[in-house]
């Protein structure tokens, strides 16, 4: 379970670098902000892993 969920908030935290380098790159704040949440919302998903993993070992 651990390592799939790792994966999948690697996967949005890219999904979230691609929005916000397309929302400059085409100057869509909106996809850029959109971008900017994903990766935010990943980072906070990947503290949790972390600390389940602190507590595993």
């Amino acid at each position: 379970m651990g390592l799939m969920d790792k994966a999948k908030n690697a996967a949005e935290d890219l999904t979230g670098k691609a929005k916000e380098a397309t929302g400059k790159a085409t100057d869509n704040e909106r996809l850029e902000a959109e971008g900017q949440a994903d990766q935010t919302k990943a980072d906070a998903k990947q503290a949790g892993e972390n600390v389940k993993d602190a507590f595993k070992n």
